[in-house]
């Protein structure tokens, strides 16, 4: 599959991408090689295949929810914009 110059420069316009004139031919070679590579995996053979998810068989595996108390609460907050009583400060969200 082939891309012209100007479908590129459209799908760059949508993307708001400034393409300098010397980087156009890369793009053009770049996008071709994606849009084959994704009609290579479109034709592949799937008719006899059965539908996954995943590999993995477990199901909402959650950890339980302890407090661990930080030790450095100090460096924790040195990079924090605001802090209040030990803690960040944030703007007012509602």
């Amino acid at each position: 599959m082939n891309v012209t110059r100007e479908e590129l420069l459209h799908i760059a316009k949508l993307a708001n991408l400034t393409i300098k004139e010397e980087e156009i031919d890369k793009y053009l070679l770049n996008l071709t090689d994606i849009l084959n590579f994704a009609n290579t995996v479109n034709e592949a053979p799937v008719d006899d295949l059965k539908e996954t998810i995943g590999t993995n068989t477990n199901y909402n595996v959650f950890r339980k929810d302890e407090i661990v108390e930080f030790d450095n609460k100090e460096g924790l907050l040195q990079n924090a914009p605001e802090k209040e009583q030990n803690m960040f400060k944030i703007p007012k969200v509602i």
